[in-house]
């Protein structure tokens, strides 16, 4: 409507346009809060991360550091000589002679098979496990753009009830603008009720003596705080030096 437009600074910021491609400020809230809620599984994920990673080298320095391997080695011989040429002897040698034994044994044994085996993970695995967080992420980041389209459908389908809401916003506008208009006379007047600080006088009376310190030294609008350009007004009350945007005038 006519008596709407163009919007406010502050009226332009409060609302959404679907064909911008940059984020929007109603959108900014709403992702970030989207992303905070992001942050308990990032901690989640780093302490189970960190937590693999210090079993992993607890077990690690166990297996390296408690390695005991044992070496066995044993010999044994018996031998036993009769002598004499006896019938007693030669009984003795082929009965007792079978006792004569020589063996070595050499064991080497370990606790390797006790000791625990580690395996750590790998880089791709851990970006595998990361993974699905920073799609999360990427997707509180996108979901902006299909909720553009949450408003077009409901017209679609409900048209009564969107023309309802656009008369309920039309009527919310005005009174906003109403109200902000109220507001910011009292809150211009209080300024000029003020004494201005020497700074600020400085500051005119160089603007004043020297016009080609304007482009250095430029002013703001007294309400929204735009800098200073061609189009905007200065009050026509010679005793104010109050300047205005286009929109604010």
């Amino acid at each position: 409507k006519r008596t709407l437009l163009p919007l406010l600074r502050e009226e332009i910021s409060s609302f959404i346009f679907p064909c911008k491609p940059a984020l929007q400020r109603p959108e900014l809230q709403y992702m970030v809060l989207e992303l905070l809620r992001c942050i308990p599984l990032l901690l989640f994920l780093l302490f189970i991360c960190g937590l693999d990673h210090f079993i992993f080298t607890i077990l690690s320095i166990i297996q390296h550091h408690s390695f005991i391997e044992y070496s066995y080695q044993t010999s044994h011989h018996l031998s036993v000589n009769v002598m004499g040429t006896s019938l007693m002897a030669e009984l003795l040698r082929s009965t007792i002679g079978a006792l004569n034994t020589s063996f070595n044994t050499e064991v080497e044994t370990s606790n390797f098979a006790c000791l625990p085996q580690p395996t750590g993970m790998t880089r791709q695995q851990y970006l595998n496990t990361c993974l699905p967080l920073g799609v999360l992420a990427l997707l509180c980041l996108a979901q902006v753009y299909p909720f553009r389209l949450r408003r077009a459908i409901a017209a679609f389908y409900f048209p009564k009830r969107e023309k309802t809401r656009v008369l309920f916003l039309y009527n919310k506008l005005l009174r906003q603008r109403r109200n902000f208009l109220y507001l910011q006379r009292g809150r211009v007047a209080r300024q000029a009720r003020q004494q201005p600080g020497p700074g600020t006088l400085l500051l005119q009376w160089c603007r004043r003596h020297w016009p080609w310190l304007r482009r250095c030294l430029r002013q703001r609008c007294t309400l929204c705080g735009t800098a200073e350009t061609p189009r905007h007004q200065p009050c026509p009350n010679p005793d104010c030096s109050a300047l205005y945007c286009e929109s604010c005038w």
